[in-house]
């Protein structure tokens, strides 16, 4: 999106550049991504830059509101409720569009929020081998906060470690070796020394949860949460024999598990910027828009894109019998901005976040980008086209 960065990139482009980065990402991680990376990050200009910082201001501001968590108390479902819920998330991310207004200069359009960990390891290590493999201007950049590829990873072994030995923490999945995602596990496991534990290798004793290492029995103190509790509950019966974690348990939460239900889309209709479309739940909705093609439904409760009316009904809102469970958003309409050699493609970013207990609010610490030529970003389309994927961002700084 900055046009003489993009230009350049696309002209010095080759194939045999790009299976190096792949090559370089696995060589470092341990075994190649199990999605697709794509070709080219993002090149976000000084304006963009600006405005998606101005809009994550504005949205942080809603959550450090001190009735924050009465606004959300109806947020987190009554049966996945977890105990000694923590003041804050230690991590959350927030997606963003990235858009055309009116003017025509380019935009962020609020889509998602979650307080939840994403593949913050892994997002350093693409950076990195981006920057080794291709040629990124020095006055781009992928960080924030004055942070770089050390002062980084200080910052994620004191919120996930702590005080603790690295032994002593785990990253809690369900069935960490067959996630997309698990090229982060390893990393973070690389980097953090902690272990992937599958839940259904946890064993309680009392309030205490215990794993096996190199044929020890070790206690966990904190668990680095990467379950979707949501996801979890659909797949207790399949799972077999495990801990049930929707108990009072002595170990520390690493972002606890309620925060991923209060900022998620359930924030939506809270947050007032030009850069948030606008949102209702529907039960609250006075009338229903004439204009409905203007507008997308999602469930509250089901995510990674999954349930979400892009075409919406009439029929489709008569059908609901929990409207307290869906909102209704206006439709973002996504830009072509990202210029490929096989044509322009759509982007969402992702501004991520870190919570120390020491902060009296969020850090902004790095971000993830998504290409696509389907305006469906993030929603499985079948074998990925060449030039979308995942990626990165590398900013220019408003003077």
């Amino acid at each position: 999106m900055i046009p003489s960065v993009r230009a350049t990139y696309n002209h010095q482009f080759t194939e045999h550049q790009y299976q190096e980065f792949l090559s370089g990402i696995a060589e470092e991680a341990g075994e190649a991504p199990a999605f697709k990376v794509a070709e080219t990050p993002v090149f976000i200009p000084a304006q963009l830059t600006s405005r998606i910082q101005q809009a994550c201001d504005e949205i942080v501001a809603v959550i450090l509101r001190p009735d924050f968590k009465h606004l959300t108390s109806d947020a987190i479902p009554h049966e996945l409720k977890v105990p000694h819920e923590n003041d804050h998330p230690h991590f959350m991310v927030i997606d963003f569009a990235v858009c055309r207004d009116e003017k025509g200069d380019l935009t962020p359009r609020l889509i998602e929020l979650q307080g939840f960990p994403s593949l913050y390891a892994f997002q350093e290590l693409m950076a990195r081998q981006f920057r080794t493999h291709f040629n990124i201007p020095d006055t781009l950049c992928n960080f924030f906060n004055g942070l770089d590829e050390v002062s980084y990873f200080e910052l994620l072994k004191e919120v996930i470690v702590g005080p603790y030995d690295p032994s002593e923490v785990v990253l809690l999945e369900v069935k960490p070796d067959e996630q997309k995602t698990r090229i982060d596990f390893y990393y973070t496991e690389e980097k953090l020394g902690i272990k992937p534990v599958c839940i259904t290798d946890l064993v309680q004793e009392g309030k205490k949860l215990y794993y096996e290492l190199n044929g020890q029995r070790i206690q966990i103190k904190r668990i680095y949460n990467r379950v979707i509790f949501d996801d979890l509950h659909r797949q207790q019966e399949s799972l077999g024999k495990h801990v049930h974690l929707f108990q009072e348990l002595d170990v520390e939460w690493i972002t606890h598990p309620n925060w991923f239900y209060r900022i998620s889309k359930y924030m939506l209709p809270f947050i007032h910027s030009e850069y948030a479309p606008k949102s209702w739940f529907l039960h609250e909705l006075p009338v229903i828009p004439a204009d409905l093609e203007n507008y997308v439904l999602k469930p509250l409760f089901s995510f990674a894109g999954k349930g979400v009316l892009i075409d919406v009904t009439q029929a489709d809102i008569d059908k609901i019998d929990d409207p307290e469970n869906w909102i209704l958003q206006h439709k973002v309409q996504y830009a072509p901005v990202v210029e490929t050699p096989e044509g322009p493609a759509y982007c969402e970013i992702r501004m991520m976040y870190v919570w120390p207990d020491s902060s009296p609010a969020p850090l902004l610490v790095h971000n993830l980008a998504r290409i696509s030529k389907s305006k469906m970003i993030g929603v499985s389309q079948g074998k990925p086209q060449n030039w979308t994927g995942g990626s990165c961002a590398f900013f220019e700084q408003p003077s």
